[in-house]
């Protein structure tokens, strides 16, 4: 799982560089599109291309949709917050899925964990400023509905689970994204440079390694145990703000942080079910 945060947040350190020169909605087609090879020669190495077509393909469409609109709101926000803060405001996930298992899947949440759900949202509060300075900025807001899209998608991909594979998931994924996410870029597509071509290999790499090691560490490790390392994902946003573009969180910011954290640290703690392990 630390593997799978290290490489995830060298992805978004790539998403971030991209988004400084591409519309946010190419930064999403650009994601998908250069992960395809690795996702085909991983399927073909698991010998599962055979199955590809027996599957849900309403589920794996709306999922699609998700990942693109998660993507491209992740890669706007972005373009005005540090890793720092776009991390402590996408830290809000496992409390809206927790939200969101009742009315999905049905699931019973007790009372002090609608409290902890209330709390991780005043953290996302905090770090959106409480003097409402930052309250209603786009980026920020960006970053919550890419959170709130990854929310939905983890629902999703656990009612997918009881009949489709993880690789026709993930194959699909990808494949739907790239189709997608290209198709609304075209109209205001941004040349690639040739100096680009370095980010996007690390794109690609660090996105499909750690898609490896998410689903490993999932597969092998109890759930409620492996998924608070990701909390570990903010001190590399620090670290890569700090050296790549010399800034540090605020008061505001690591407060909020905090309070997101610990109300995640109860949910996942007190959910055995949660183990979503696909990372658009």
């Amino acid at each position: 799982m630390l593997i799978a945060v290290v490489m995830f947040s060298l992805m978004d350190v790539a998403m971030k560089l991209l988004s400084a020169h591409f519309p946010a909605i190419q930064v999403a087609a650009l994601r998908a599109l250069v992960s395809l090879p690795l996702v085909f020669a991983y399927v073909g190495w698991r010998g599962a291309f055979g199955t590809m077509l027996r599957v849900r393909w309403g589920m794996h469409a709306m999922r699609a949709l998700l990942g693109i609109a998660m993507l491209a709101m992740f890669a706007f926000g972005l373009q005005s917050l540090s890793l720092a803060e776009a991390y402590s405001i996408f830290f809000i996930a496992p409390a809206l899925i927790t939200a969101l298992s009742v009315l999905f899947l049905k699931e019973h949440v007790s009372f002090a964990r609608w409290i902890a759900i209330a709390v991780g949202m005043a953290g996302v509060l905090v770090v959106l400023r409480p003097s409402g300075a930052g309250l209603f900025t786009l980026g920020g807001l960006a970053v919550l509905g890419a959170a709130a899209m990854y929310a939905v998608s983890a629902i999703a991909s656990r009612i997918l689970a009881r009949t489709d594979s993880s690789e026709q998931r993930v194959l699909w994924l990808m494949v739907m994204m790239a189709l997608g996410a290209t198709a609304l870029a075209a109209p205001g597509w941004v040349p690639v440079r040739a100096s680009d071509t370095l980010v996007l290999c690390g794109l690609a790499v660090s996105g499909f390694l750690g898609q490896l090691a998410i689903n490993e560490a999932f597969g092998s490790g109890e759930a409620s145990k492996v998924a608070p390392f990701e909390y570990s994902a903010l001190a590399w946003g620090v670290g890569f703000d700090w050296l790549l573009w010399h800034a540090l969180p605020d008061r505001y910011t690591m407060i909020g942080a905090a309070i997101i954290i610990a109300s995640g640290l109860y949910l996942i703690r007190h959910e055995g079910g949660h183990a979503e392990a696909e990372h658009p």
